[in-house]
């Protein structure tokens, strides 16, 4: 696999999550809100302005999906104390009902359309394949130098 092969499966797999998502009532435009989500995590205090420089969001963009995931009780925003006309944002200490309601949906079905099939043990086969992926690239997993070398780790594999 090479650096192309691997951005196209992120994207495959962007779209893959997107349509696993429950979205019942919400209407649509869910990729920006799940970027600001995703940077919202990795930068807790973050200002409108921050998210949109790091994620290359239109600032507009980022206003509306804070605004969505306020509505949705997933953020709060406190007034910057170094500039008291902007907000810091980050993830709320409570797990709201959408949150809830997100974390308890599967991508069971999701899986098997972008399979193209309804054989339980092969989307069981591609999930479990996801999960180990989804543990071993997940920022807090710790690496040895070892499993991060990757000639130690195509050894391994007989390669």
């Amino acid at each position: 696999m090479d650096g192309v092969e691997l951005f196209l499966l992120g994207r495959t797999l962007m779209k893959l999550g997107e349509d696993a998502l429950p979205t019942a009532g919400l209407g649509g435009g869910h990729r920006p809100v799940l970027i600001v989500t995703s940077d919202i995590l990795e930068h807790p205090d973050s200002t409108v302005s921050e998210i949109a420089s790091r994620t290359g969001l239109p600032q507009s963009a980022v206003s509306n999906a804070v605004a969505r995931l306020k509505e949705a009780g997933s953020i709060t925003t406190t007034t910057d104390p170094r500039d008291r006309r902007r907000s810091l944002i980050r993830k709320a200490d409570r797990i709201s009902a959408r949150v809830a309601q997100v974390r308890a949906t599967t991508i069971d079905a999701a899986l098997a359309a972008a399979l193209g099939t309804d054989d339980p043990e092969l989307v069981n086969e591609v999930l479990t394949a996801l999960e180990l992926l989804a543990r071993q690239l997940r920022p807090s997993h710790p690496r040895t130098a070892a499993s991060s070398d990757p000639s130690t780790a195509s050894r391994k594999q007989g390669g």
